[in-house]
C-alpha cells in the first residue's frame, strides 16, 4: 500500500506558474514510475507527465515545453513545475505511483 500526499495547488492568473509536490509513503519496495494526472470538470482523467526511476520523462502534448516533472528517489517525492499556465490547465491534479496508486488530488485553477 502506498500513500500519496499532494500539495501546491491554488489559483493563478494565465501566464503564471505553480509548483506541485507529492510525497509517497508506506512503500516497502521501490516505486518505478511516478507521475501526475489531471481531471477537468466533465472530462476524463488524462496523463500530464510521468518520470521513471531512471529519470526518463513523458509529457502530454498539451504541456510540453511548459511543464517539467522531477523526482527525488531517496525521498520518494515527485514535483511538477508548471509555467505559462493556461485556463485549460484548470483541473484537479492527482499524483500517481506505478500507474496504481493515486493521491487525493489538488485543485489548480487558472483564471483572471
Amino acid at each position: 500500500q502506498v500513500q500519496l500526499v499532494e500539495s501546491g495547488g491554488g489559483l493563478v492568473q494565465p501566464g503564471g506558474s505553480l509548483r506541485l509536490s507529492c510525497a509517497a509513503s508506506g512503500s516497502d519496495f521501490r516505486i518505478n514510475v511516478m507521475g501526475w494526472y489531471r481531471q477537468a470538470p466533465g472530462k476524463q482523467r488524462e496523463l500530464v507527465a510521468v518520470v521513471t526511476r531512471g529519470g526518463a520523462t513523458t509529457y502530454a502534448d498539451s504541456v510540453k515545453g511548459r511543464f517539467t516533472i522531477s523526482r527525488d528517489n531517496a525521498k520518494n517525492t515527485v514535483d511538477l513545475q508548471m509555467n505559462s499556465l493556461k485556463p485549460e490547465d484548470t483541473a484537479v491534479y492527482y499524483c500517481n505511483a506505478d500507474f496504481r496508486w493515486n493521491g487525493q488530488g489538488t485543485q489548480v485553477t487558472v483564471s483572471s
